[in-house]
């Protein structure tokens, strides 16, 4: 019984001492089969290119190397501010004429020479209207200005997404069998 018991611990002892030396030669590598972006996120991006687009038009938009959103924005600002200087110099001049008829001095639209003949009222309503059109040109280049800072900032957040094309939506044809009919459907397509 003793040289049993001292058997079953020599077999015991001598395969834990194999399995330790074992355990240190073993290395176990692991690969992860979704491949990780070398790129580090940061996460203050999108902060940042706002800050740039609200100190310079644009600035967000090169921070965000979309740099062929630039002529599109300065297009779009640079188009309201002439309208906005169309409407308030056109509202300036009926109200000079308005103020040199009241006081009954020459203005450019009394008619005389090769000027056109305009009424008061027609003076009232001429400022009227290129006042309420100047107004709303500063208040469309105050919105494109907010505009342009959000989408500075969304396209900033959108480019630490993963989008690929393992992830995609696709319109496809199909035909029926039963009916023989071809039917339009779309596809939500998961790659992993």
């Amino acid at each position: 019984m003793f040289t049993k018991k001292l058997y079953f611990l020599i077999v015991i002892i001598s395969f834990a001492t194999f399995k330790s030396f074992a355990q240190d030669n073993l290395i176990i590598t692991a690969q992860d089969s979704i491949p990780i972006s070398p790129i580090e996120f940061d996460m203050l991006a999108p902060s940042r290119a706002a800050f740039y687009s609200a100190i310079l038009p644009g600035l967000g938009q090169a921070y965000n190397n979309k740099y062929w959103k630039i002529p599109v924005i300065y297009g779009a600002l640079g188009t309201s501010v002439y309208f906005y200087d169309f409407n308030n110099t056109r509202y300036k001049r009926a109200r000079t004429a308005f103020k040199l008829m009241q006081a009954g001095k020459p203005h450019e639209f009394d008619g005389v020479g090769d000027n056109i003949t305009l009424s008061e009222t027609a003076l009232i309503s001429a400022q009227k209207s290129y006042k309420k059109d100047r107004d709303l040109t500063i208040l469309v280049t105050l919105g494109l200005y907010v505009l342009q800072i959000l989408e500075a900032s969304t396209n900033a957040h959108l480019l630490q997404h993963n989008v690929d094309n393992n992830l995609s939506l696709s319109p496809q044809i199909i035909k029926d069998a039963a009916n023989n009919k071809s039917t339009l459907v779309a596809s939500l397509n998961f790659k992993f």
